[in-house]
């Protein structure tokens, strides 16, 4: 998962998901009404193995350590994830960056990467567009694209009002917050 899913993660979650084994594990067993028998078959492991980390005996494999955190964040708050993607799809949202900017521009002007910390109203089409690259499973690079793109228009542009022919790349993401 990178910078922008976390983001956006991060934005949709009102408190954060449960960090232990135990916790996550006790939280995917209400989906499965108390059946560690099918948490089990869910998971791919025996319905022993999920007994043990109930009352926190070992460590899942890593491939099962992955598949419990996806569980956890696919099902963690769903009404409120829904809410917030709703209200950053039609009011926007303000986006808090660090990270390293190239820039391609008109001639007598310099077009040298430079790291700039930058806090900016978004649009909403801009999370639409986001949150269809995450659904669809866009990689980080496709959603730097979006967000750069949008970055060119809203914070260096200033909407078309100034940098015409301005061309912004977003290369190196430092840290990234997003506020709904």
């Amino acid at each position: 998962m990178g910078e922008i899913d976390e983001g956006l993660e991060r934005a949709e979650r009102t408190k954060p998901i449960p960090q232990s084994v135990p916790a996550r594990v006790r939280f995917l067993l209400k989906g499965t009404k108390g059946s560690t028998r099918r948490l089990a078959a869910d998971l791919g492991v025996s319905q022993r193995t999920v007994q043990r980390w109930l009352k926190g005996q070992g460590n899942p494999r890593p491939a099962a350590a992955k598949a419990i955190e996806a569980k956890v964040r696919t099902a963690w708050q769903p009404r409120v994830k829904r809410r917030v993607r709703r209200d950053a799809e039609k009011n926007g949202f303000m986006l808090h960056i660090q990270a390293t900017f190239g820039y391609s521009a008109a001639g007598g002007t310099t077009d040298d990467p430079r790291e700039r910390v930058i806090t900016q109203k978004m649009p909403g089409p801009v999370a639409q567009r986001l949150y269809e690259a995450r659904d669809a499973g866009a990689g980080q690079a496709e959603q730097e694209r979006i967000l750069a793109e949008a970055l060119r228009e809203e914070y260096f542009k200033d909407g078309g009002r100034r940098a015409r022919g301005l061309d912004v790349e977003l290369n190196d993401i430092a840290w990234m917050d997003v506020e709904i």
